[in-house]
């Protein structure tokens, strides 16, 4: 029998949900790059899902927090991808296992000139990290370091609105990727 306190040892014995988003306006997409000593990668905005939080919920709040969009001013978002995070980290605590439940969203560019450009994410200190908010063209996201690594596939869409077969994309593990 395992003990609570024995299963929460254990890597990717929690699940944590983190809801993201790929805000488009035109062929641009809003990605948050995160400047780090030694290394610079970015992330669609979003964020975890807070114990008993509704997703969609969820979602609108991490999108007023760190691109101040409001839901009337997107279209509705649509579920793209989900991505199995299985990667170990440094610190204290046991990495959990994290399912990134990534949308769609559209925005005129009227909307997207009174968006945030820089997202401000506390840290356990009580400082901030900045994160600089960046439309690029998505058919170059293969190129940049993309958490999750959604960069292939996003590239890969034939147009910004394409329907997507399948939304699992493969698993994150450590085998191919290193935690930054």
């Amino acid at each position: 029998m395992t003990t609570s306190s024995t299963a929460a040892a254990v890597p990717f014995s929690r699940v944590k949900i983190r809801v993201g988003a790929l805000v488009f306006c035109g062929d641009e997409v809003a990605l948050i790059r995160r400047d780090r000593p030694g290394s610079v990668h970015y992330t669609p905005p979003g964020g975890n899902v807070e114990p008993g939080e509704d997703l969609t919920a969820a979602l609108r709040r991490e999108l007023a927090e760190e691109l101040d969009l409001s839901p009337h001013q997107a279209t509705a978002p649509e579920l793209l991808w989900v991505v199995d995070q299985r990667v170990s980290r440094p610190g204290p605590t046991p990495a959990p296992r994290k399912l990134h439940l990534i949308h769609r969203l559209h925005v005129t560019p009227e909307v997207r000139e009174v968006l945030a450009v820089e997202e401000y994410d506390e840290q356990p200190d009580g400082g901030h990290e900045i994160g600089v908010v960046e439309w690029v063209d998505y058919r170059g996201a293969a190129d940049l370091p993309i958490f999750p690594l959604i960069g292939g596939a996003l590239a890969a869409l034939p147009d910004p609105h394409a329907l997507v077969a399948d939304a699992a994309l493969p698993a994150v593990t450590d085998d191919d990727y290193v935690w930054v």
